[in-house]
């Protein structure tokens, strides 16, 4: 039985007695009143069990909630720890690349200077050496020039020449030396 039922009935009995005249008291129905009050004594403790119930389930709901709000909270961090590790993964990834991308640049540069410097030094050794052969053929053109100047002109020679001047060159050419 309802407790609440039963506090409903105590009232109807109490509602119903008659009252002494000059008082505030009443005359109850003792039987009545003793069975209503061994009622209330058994469906207290059965309605205190179905509160300490309801509190108990109220508990365990309450102890669920925060172990699913503890379990939520423990994945979003647990998520957030990986998106930051993930970001400073591809953060350092980019840096890397960057500095990949700048040591590649460099070195490319530094590979395109000595391919310059091999190149201008091949340049300028092939230039020193034309300069000398073009000094070498100046000289032997300005000493075939001065010879020619300072020799007597030939005589004329028979046709076949037979003579002496024709075994001999008219002027020997000497090597040259390199001018500086």
């Amino acid at each position: 039985m309802d407790i609440l039922h039963l506090v409903d009935r105590l009232e109807e009995l109490f509602n119903e007695s008659r009252t002494l005249p000059f008082t505030r008291n009443a005359v109850v129905d003792e039987d009545k009143m003793l069975d209503i009050i061994d009622q209330m004594r058994v469906t207290i403790p059965e309605e205190v069990k179905k509160a300490q119930q309801v509190v108990s389930q109220r508990d365990r709901i309450i102890a669920q909630a925060q172990e699913e709000a503890a379990r939520i909270t423990a994945l979003a961090r647990e998520k957030a720890e990986q998106m930051v590790e993930r970001e400073t993964l591809v953060r350092s990834a980019t840096i890397r690349a960057d500095q990949i991308l700048a040591q590649a640049r460099a070195d490319a540069q530094a590979t395109r200077r000595d391919a310059d410097d091999y190149v201008i030094e091949g340049l300028q050794h092939l230039e020193d050496e034309m300069s000398r052969l073009l000094n070498q053929v100046r000289n032997g053109l300005r000493k075939l020039e001065e010879e020619r100047l300072h020799s007597p002109s030939p005589a004329p020679q028979p046709p076949g020449g037979t003579g002496a001047a024709s075994a001999a060159p008219a002027s020997s050419v000497e090597p040259e030396q390199p001018v500086e």
